[in-house]
């Protein structure tokens, strides 16, 4: 039977270390809910001493939750920990997490001080951090570059002033994986009291090698792993949380489980992209856009013939309702008579043949192929076409912000006004008071894509309908026109019989 591995979560307080991603402490609580019914088993809030923020974001969540460890990061100074004790009172489970460099770099040139002296810091944080909890970690900073007999010996120390987790960190995402794996296993093998503590892993992406490392680390003995959502963090980020649940999950070889619930994947990313601000990017593993997304058209017939031609993961596991079928120049038949099925177009043999021809030719010269396209292909036109175009949009910004539409569906022309909490809203308001759509706005970004005064804007938009979603896009100089433009791709990729209901 294999064993469990604790699930640490430290996107509130490594995490939120990304310049421009700090949370307030509401957003912070919103966070640690999604964190609880994900299903972590230790949620790090923050760095109390760091700012009164801080402090108050550790009482929140720490009021706030029930099931998880609510952990309190200090420096091993007493200070640091009276006041992590003093933001864990309201903890149903407190855990205060102490430590200290390790590494030559961080001895000789950070902390300017000797080996000696670091051991005798370290264990006099973790016996004053047993006054206050039963339960705490101890963090040998970038013990990817220390010495391995040094290492062990602060770790044995460690353990005997009463750590009950020792953490070792690759702080720099410096390690190899067979060398990570190795100080684990060095660890296993020369700490004599190595039985009494769990070894966490702690891994930064500085080489692209969290996740591999954290992997090693557990294939070596490690039993608790620090991980972020969407692997946010310092510098290039820290060991994404989904890649080494789904990792786990998908090689039975690897001794270990979780208490995930892996269905909860997907949207808690999303959560923590919007309230921080920080996009996941589109190939991400896991939870990017692309994830599940195939345009290669010996991709897409090996996935419409059967999924685990190409997928290891099921999308459904992670919370993504289903497989994308993306049309481009690379798609084949098979997904082009997919999308004619998905609109009722019933095509075969060299009919299919010569649309598809057609659909190349388009393809080429065309990046995004919608329903209308198709249609188009086949020379079907609704007698009552749900086609909407944008014909013209204007808005004003001083006093009440308004913004004035006119949208052609079909070959009917419709007028609308609306105010909203900007112009942006205030346009999508006045065209949703046409379409009256059944949606969720689950993803909305903007990005500039040129630089200078005349910067040329990029919108992406992701609607859910049910559990699909659909996706537009658009880019021009003006933002609120690049934005409604944007919103009415979307709108179009609805298939006609899901299609929304027009006034």
């Amino acid at each position: 039977m294999s064993e469990k591995l604790w699930i640490f979560d430290t996107t509130l307080r490594d995490g939120e270390q990304v310049p421009g991603c700090q949370l307030n402490s509401q957003e912070k609580i919103v966070v640690a809910k999604a964190l609880e019914a994900l299903g972590v088993d230790i949620i790090e809030a923050g760095f109390p001493i760091s700012s009164p923020g801080d402090f108050n974001s550790v009482v929140e969540i720490s009021k706030a939750v029930s099931n998880p460890i609510i952990c309190a990061l200090s420096r091993a100074v007493e200070k640091d920990i009276e006041v992590a004790a003093a933001a864990l009172q309201y903890a149903k489970k407190g855990r205060i997490h102490t430590g200290i460099g390790v590494s030559p770099y961080h001895i000789q040139y950070k902390l300017r001080s000797t080996p000696e002296n670091i051991i005798e810091r370290g264990v006099k944080a973790v016996k004053f951090a047993k006054r206050f909890v039963e339960d705490v970690e101890f963090y040998a900073e970038d013990a990817g570059r220390a010495e391995l007999p040094f290492l062990a010996k602060i770790i044995e120390e460690a353990i005997k002033a009463g750590a009950t987790v020792v953490n070792i960190p690759d702080t720099t995402g410096y390690c190899l994986p067979e060398q990570y794996g190795a100080i684990i296993r060095y660890l296993k093998e020369n700490v004599s009291n190595i039985d009494r503590a769990i070894i966490s892993t702690h891994c930064h992406n500085d080489l692209g090698m969290a996740t591999a490392n954290t992997i090693s680390g557990i294939q070596h003995g490690a039993r608790q792993a620090e991980l972020t959502i969407n692997g946010i963090g310092e510098r290039a980020g820290n060991t994404s949380l989904e890649e080494v649940v789904m990792a786990i999950k998908c090689h039975q070889s690897i001794p270990v489980h979780t208490d995930i619930k892996t269905e909860r994947i997907y949207g808690t990313s999303r959560l923590i992209s919007k309230l921080m601000n920080m996009p996941v990017q589109p190939n991400k593993a896991i939870v990017g856009r692309n994830a599940f997304a195939h345009s290669s058209g010996i991709h897409q017939d090996g996935v419409l013939k059967h999924r685990e031609n190409y997928e290891i993961i099921d999308p459904k596991e992670v919370g993504v309702h289903e497989s994308s079928i993306v049309l481009t120049a690379r798609s084949g038949r098979a997904a082009l008579k997919h999308h004619l099925d998905n609109l009722g177009v019933v095509l075969e043999g060299e009919d299919l043949n010569k649309v598809y021809e057609e659909f190349l030719t388009l393809a080429d010269s065309k990046r995004d192929i919608g329903p209308k396209d198709l249609l188009a292909l086949v020379g079907k036109y609704m007698d009552e076409s749900t086609f909407i175009e944008l014909q013209e949009i204007s808005y004003q910004s001083n006093g009440a912000i308004k913004a004035d539409v006119k949208l052609k569906i079909g070959d009917k022309s419709h007028q609308a006004t609306s105010s909203g909490n900007g112009p942006v809203d205030a346009a999508l308001k006045a065209i949703e008071s046409i379409v009256k759509p059944h949606y969720v706005l689950e993803e909305f970004l903007i990005q500039a894509i040129t630089a200078g005064s005349d910067d040329v804007a990029k919108v992406h938009m992701r609607l859910m309908q049910g559990e699909k979603p659909y996706y537009g896009f658009a880019s021009h100089t003006d933002i609120v026109l690049a934005s409604a433009q944007a919103f009415v791709d979307a709108l179009n990729k609805i298939p006609v019989k899901d299609k929304v209901t027009i006034d």
